[in-house]
């Protein structure tokens, strides 16, 4: 008989042996044991379950990876993976709600996207949206996975306080939404399992996940976009906070901004470093037509130098917002979602040297390890991460 998701122990034996795998794969079966302090036994009995539920696959084509001992005589050792072939192997749907757009996605096991489209929101009102995007969501499953593979369902994640636990995006201002209970509205239009989180929080779990091993011990990650949001995770872990209300930094006081904010006071890090702002000062500047970001890094791109100074300007408020987190929580890694840094490492370089003291956290602050793909893979890691966690739910 399956175990219940929840058991603790075999829930805490299959996912160790799948992150083995997820970290050091392709792997024999005779190496899984020493990476995941488990008996033979137990990872025989794990991986006939994982590759039962079609999560890990046998690929005799394959040298394993010699992660603990290198190949010896005797019996060929066929390697275990994660199912991500083309031919098999579930996938993830993601499903990024931004202000402009919503971003969707399908990403394999490995983090991977394999298809992604942008359904602008132009035209759309707020009261209308989750079924607009409930609709073309269905319309870009269908064409974008013709070989039928598995679907395990759809990770959402917007900016906002959003409660994971029900699926309730308890207040997102730009969008005008308040105590709407997305997770079902989606899985209801979609016949899907549907999950959602706030988006810094599922930037932290995709770099927990797929990203560099020092995410796993302590992570704290900063999203400047239309919303600005903050996560941190320690031990592998994403903290949520009473309510799931962490990780709100839209007033933290950026010093030397003087920017007015609609809380009436100055130098909030939103009212400062959104897109929204710096869209809007690069029209006032005459820099671009249309309050875009896009527009403005490519702009940068083409050597517009009012452009590039805009782009550093908002890099080093940027920074020193970052700095007072780095104080607070002190992480092995900062991740910071910002557009132009993530594109081009001047800016990040910006954002490192406005943050002072280089040799304590200047190498910390990185951006995220899916580059321009981060919203996308996070996105599907809402659903994923839990999985990683508790892959007895499928065996």
């Amino acid at each position: 008989m399956s175990p219940t998701p929840g058991d603790s122990r075999a829930a805490a034996n299959a996912a160790s042996v799948l992150r083995a795998v997820l970290a050091h794969g392709p792997l024999a079966r005779s190496d899984i044991p020493q990476l995941c302090g488990l008996s033979p036994a137990a990872v025989s009995r794990q991986t006939t379950a994982l590759v039962r539920a079609g999560l890990l696959h046998e690929h005799p084509e394959t040298e394993p990876h010699a992660a603990v001992t290198g190949p010896g005589p005797g019996r060929p050792r066929i390697p275990l993976d994660l199912h991500t072939g083309p031919l098999g192997g579930p996938l993830a749907a993601g499903l990024h709600i931004g202000v402009p757009a919503s971003t969707f996605s399908l990403v394999d096991l490995r983090g991977r996207v394999l298809a992604r489209r942008a359904l602008p929101h132009a035209g759309r009102s707020p009261g209308s949206l989750p079924a607009d995007i409930a609709a073309e969501l269905g319309r870009f499953l269908e064409a974008s996975n013709p070989a039928g593979r598995p679907l395990l369902g759809v990770g959402a994640a917007l900016g906002g306080w959003v409660r994971p636990a029900d699926g309730t995006v308890v207040r997102h201002d730009a969008l005008g939404w308040r105590d709407l209970p997305l997770a079902a509205e989606l899985s209801d239009r979609l016949g899907l399992p549907v999950s959602v989180d706030n988006h810094a929080r599922a930037v932290a779990h995709a770099e927990i996940l797929f990203g560099r091993p020092e995410a796993r011990s302590s992570l704290l990650h900063l999203f400047i976009g239309n919303v600005v949001d903050a996560a941190f995770g320690i031990e592998g872990t994403v903290h949520q906070g009473p309510e799931a209300a962490a990780g709100d930094v839209a007033h933290l006081p950026v010093p030397g901004s003087q920017t007015p904010c609609a809380c009436g006071r100055t130098g909030c890090l939103q009212a400062t470093a959104s897109d929204g702002v710096l869209g809007a000062e690069a029209v006032r500047r005459g820099i671009v037509p249309e309050p875009s970001v896009n527009l403005l890094v490519d702009a940068a791109a083409t050597g517009d130098p009012r452009a590039d100074r805009l782009l550093r300007e908002r890099a080093r408020t940027v920074g020193r917002a970052a700095a007072l987190l780095l104080d607070v929580f002190n992480p092995a890694v900062m991740v910071v979602a910002e557009l132009a840094s993530i594109l081009h490492d001047g800016y990040l370089d910006e954002i490192r040297d406005a943050a002072g003291d280089q040799d304590r956290y200047g190498r910390r602050i990185v951006a995220p390890q899916a580059g321009p793909a981060v919203l996308p893979v996070a996105s599907a890691t809402v659903l994923l991460a839990p999985l990683f966690r508790d892959p007895s739910r499928l065996t």
